[in-house]
């Protein structure tokens, strides 16, 4: 098990792009973590962060390792991801993957990590246990 916080990509996207609405928000609240706890991303984070970037050096610089901890989705998440996913398709979901945040959950789960984001929905309902940092 780790502890820490997982930072979804809306956050890092809100810095990144100085959005007019979550830039304070998204900004205060990563620095505030920043400052005593270990901060994580994983491979769909990161994907879902280099479309704004052309090679990887640069998406390397924008999220320095010394920083943001590159922890690897683990087996037992990506089950209980694919669990999420059925629930959402029982429930009268229609996308016929799952979607990202299924697996970003079942992460901070798996991992006992707090998830820091701006988009709680899904995560509270599929991800009741989690402590979600959010607005």
């Amino acid at each position: 098990m780790t502890s820490g916080v997982l930072v979804d990509a809306c956050v890092i996207l809100d810095i990144m792009t100085e959005d007019p609405i979550w830039f304070d928000w998204s900004s205060e609240t990563l620095a505030k973590h920043a400052d005593h706890s270990q901060l994580f991303i994983n491979p769909i984070i990161y994907a879902e962060v280099s479309i704004g970037f052309q090679k990887i050096e640069e998406l390397e610089s924008a999220l320095p390792s010394h920083v943001f901890t590159r922890l690897p989705l683990s087996w037992e998440a990506a089950f209980l991801a694919g669990k999420a996913f059925l629930k959402y398709r029982k429930a009268g979901g229609t996308r016929t993957l799952p979607l990202p945040d299924f697996l970003i959950g079942a992460h901070a789960m798996v991992a006992s990590l707090q998830l820091l984001t701006r988009d709680v929905r899904r995560f509270k309902t599929y991800y009741p246990k989690i402590k979600i940092i959010s607005p």
